[in-house]
């Protein structure tokens, strides 16, 4: 099992669609006893939080997001937790909105 999430801050590797997550977006997670969860914020989102659970290398969460134009939205994310080459971790994460149409796949990486 790759390392705990706990006090890592992640970042999107490549830009989403406008209104969504992007490079400037920073998550900082938290985790303990197999909970997850994040606050984020940066780019379009002035506030972001996600909370969820890990099993193993599989983590299951959803999200809520309030972006710079004032609408909220909120979705579902199932993330893979990858340890990297260089000790850092990746999430490769599978997501789907709720609130509104639309699903993708992305990826964050540690910020060092």
């Amino acid at each position: 099992m790759a390392r705990s999430l706990d006090g890592l801050v992640l970042a999107p590797v490549a830009d989403q669609a406008p209104g969504q997550v992007g490079t400037r977006t920073r998550f900082a997670y938290h985790e303990k006893d197999g909970e997850i969860w994040a606050e984020y914020e940066g780019g379009d989102v002035v506030r972001g939080r996600l909370v969820g659970t890990r099993a193993g290398d599989r983590i299951d969460f959803r999200y809520v997001q309030l972006k710079t134009d004032g609408t909220t939205s909120s979705g579902h994310c199932v993330s893979e937790v990858v340890e990297l080459p260089d000790g850092r971790v990746r999430l490769d994460e599978t997501w789907e909105w709720e609130s509104q149409e639309g699903n993708g796949t992305s990826t964050v990486e540690q910020v060092t």
